[in-house]
């Protein structure tokens, strides 16, 4: 790597670490960073998820305040699915060609973007809010299984996914941004490490460059985790949606050129 390749990958993974402390989606910095570099783009993921992991452990211990033991044990059991659909994901990647999976990325980003910026109407129509309560059994089902489907996501590419899980803590009761975005980096923690065994397993990571980027992305996450609790709830959705669409726009000119 030269001087301006190092600073490049730097730059990213801060900004990476501080974008995924509050919405998810640091990927989508880190993982063009990489490329631009000349990584491979299925190994450019696997590196990117290895970079940004120490990130978004460092913003689950910013959170870990709110991380009650009463809330850990309520999604408890989205931790295993979370650990069992990466597991899945992170192999459906080492199987698939990039082209096929990079075409996908764009629309999965619009869905998950407008999904969390219309999750509050969405969860008043279908289950009135009980603050305090757990939700119902076929409730809690639902939220399970869109939590395998994203799950398999985390462990096949991740970005942009935190959007998706925020929505669904949001349908769970959890009416807390700041409690909702660590329970997040929490499920993401689980997932992403899932996948990295993966990686590591297939040699798919490039260490020099994963190596200078965990230094970044801890550095962004912890950061943009503390400043983060600091803004309103309502500041903080705007944020989470303002990313989600500048993520999606970018990727639908990447990739289809709209």
């Amino acid at each position: 790597m030269n001087y301006r390749e190092i600073t490049l990958l730097f730059s990213a993974a801060v900004a990476g670490g501080a974008i995924n402390s509050v919405a998810g989606g640091g990927g989508f910095l880190s993982f063009p960073a990489l490329m631009l570099t000349g990584v491979p783009s299925i190994n450019a993921n696997a590196t990117s998820t290895v970079a940004l992991w120490p990130g978004t452990l460092a913003s689950t211990g910013a959170y870990r305040k709110l991380l009650t033991a009463e809330m850990l044990k309520r999604i408890a059991p989205l931790i295993v699915i979370t650990v069992l659909g990466s597991l899945l994901g992170s192999y459906l990647l080492l199987k698939t060609r990039q082209a096929a999976f990079d075409r996908m990325v764009p629309w999965l980003l619009l869905a998950a973007t407008l999904l969390f910026s219309l999750s509050g109407k969405i969860a008043a129509r279908i289950v009135p809010r009980q603050v305090g309560q757990k939700p119902t059994r076929l409730r809690f089902a639902l939220i399970a299984l869109a939590q395998a489907g994203v799950a398999v996501y985390i462990g096949y590419f991740g970005a942009g996914v935190g959007i998706v899980m925020l929505a669904l803590l949001s349908m769970m009761g959890v009416e807390n941004i700041h409690t909702m975005n660590g329970l997040k980096t929490l499920l993401a923690t689980f997932g992403n490490a899932t996948a990295i065994a993966m990686f590591v397993i297939a040699h798919a990571i490039f260490w020099p460059q994963a190596m200078l980027m965990v230094v970044g992305a801890v550095l962004g996450g912890y950061g943009g985790a503390y400043f983060a609790q600091k803004l309103s709830g309502g500041a903080v959705r705007g944020l989470v949606i303002a990313i989600g669409c500048a993520m999606t726009m970018y990727f639908f000119w990447k990739t289809w050129g709209i």
